[in-house]
């Protein structure tokens, strides 16, 4: 486990959650066991993270390309999430975290969306952490949805074209509430992005680790804050111009650091 300097943390964590079907079939197990031992993977981060301090942390829970996995499993990962977002309540309640979650949710089954609603409901007057789960979640999805809201404000007289900037269409993205990422995490050995917050993850640090989610815990993310740390944040500018490692992003990121 690498030490964490707890003065120099990121803001926001997010995670891509990869290899949960992959330990499962190692285990000769069906590829539900390993979403199942994903979830108790994502509850360790979680008070991990929030034993740390870090206010956000989003997790890719559930993609808008998953849909298209087969019907089984489909069913069993809406099945796991109702069975958490009641579950996870009293852990969610005794640390203080608020649940968020971004996504196309209109298309979860009405059970999810309820469940997922009563929690968000009962958690939404803390500010310790954000939770956000990405639930249906695409990022190009995500941002042809602000383009298609920005048009129709443009369409009925409410908005002029010629002030759309960086910032207007930032403000239309749910995922940006709790602010850029500062770390991304993607676990399972895969390296790319799998359209996983792409606006808001534009000046993240990366970090890829050959463990599968299952097997991700406490330690993990520390050794992954530990690696953030050593690494100097300069947002396109030269080193001279850097004030420290964990300068904050600009607020409007693609306008201002490039």
């Amino acid at each position: 486990m690498g030490l964490v300097d707890v003065s120099r943390l990121p803001q926001h964590v997010a995670i891509i959650m990869d290899g949960n079907g992959r330990w499962a079939q190692a285990r000769g197990q069906p590829r539900t066991a390993g979403h199942a031992r994903g979830a108790d993977a994502v509850r360790d981060v979680m008070r991990a993270a929030r034993r740390l301090g870090i206010p956000a942390l989003t997790l890719y829970a559930f993609s808008e390309q998953n849909w298209d996995r087969p019907q089984d499993e489909v069913d069993a990962l809406v099945d796991l999430l109702c069975e958490h977002l009641v579950s996870e309540r009293d852990e969610l309640v005794d640390n203080e975290i608020r649940l968020s979650a971004i996504g196309r949710l209109h298309k979860l089954p009405t059970r999810a969306r309820a469940r997922l609603r009563a929690l968000m409901a009962d958690t939404e007057q803390y500010d310790g952490m954000t939770l956000t789960l990405a639930l249906s979640y695409g990022g190009r999805e995500e941002m042809v949805d602000a383009v298609r809201t920005l048009a129709d404000r443009v369409a009925n007289g409410t908005l002029d074209p010629k002030t759309i900037d960086s910032v207007t269409l930032e403000d239309e993205l749910a995922s940006m509430k709790v602010g850029p990422v500062d770390l991304l995490i993607r676990t399972g050995g895969e390296q790319r992005m799998s359209n996983f917050l792409p606006w808001g993850a534009a000046y993240a640090e990366l970090h890829f680790t050959d463990e599968l989610w299952p097997d991700f815990g406490a330690n993990s993310l520390y050794d992954a804050v530990g690696c953030y740390q050593k690494r100097e944040r300069r947002f396109g500018l030269i080193p001279d111009d850097c004030e420290a490692v964990d300068a904050p992003l600009p607020q409007s990121s693609l306008e201002s650091a490039v």
